[in-house]
């Protein structure tokens, strides 16, 4: 069974950075695909960025591309997502899963760790 522990967050001012980390245990790492999902208070978990097994990059939205960078390390077990420039509205629980594109959407297919918080104050 594939288990998720993500860490790295916390409280960060507007224009900072935070890398966040997901550790995955149990499964095949080196097969998946993963991506990073956030939730805001009251709103949706939204898809962030995924990277193939092969290591391509996809990100949800162009803004989020110039400030976000997604990498993973198959030794480790361990995939990355960097964030820069971060504003307030990027406050939220971000959550990382094995992920699969079923008609262009990209969806978490195991059951979720806790995730990370990361508040960003103004």
């Amino acid at each position: 069974q594939v288990q998720l522990v993500e860490s790295g967050g916390g409280l960060v001012q507007d224009g900072g950075s935070r890398r966040l980390s997901c550790v995955v245990s149990g499964g095949t790492f080196g097969s998946y695909d993963m991506g990073w999902f956030r939730q805001a208070l009251g709103k949706e978990r939204e898809f962030v960025a995924a990277i193939t097994w092969r290591g391509e990059r996809i990100y949800n939205k162009d803004s989020v591309k110039a400030r976000l960078f997604i990498a993973r390390d198959s030794v480790k077990k361990t995939v990355y997502l960097q964030m820069n420039n971060l504003k307030p509205e990027d406050t939220a629980v971000y959550c990382c899963n094995v992920v699969r594109n079923n008609s262009g959407a990209y969806h978490g297919i195991y059951s979720w760790g806790k995730g990370t918080v990361v508040t960003v104050s103004s």
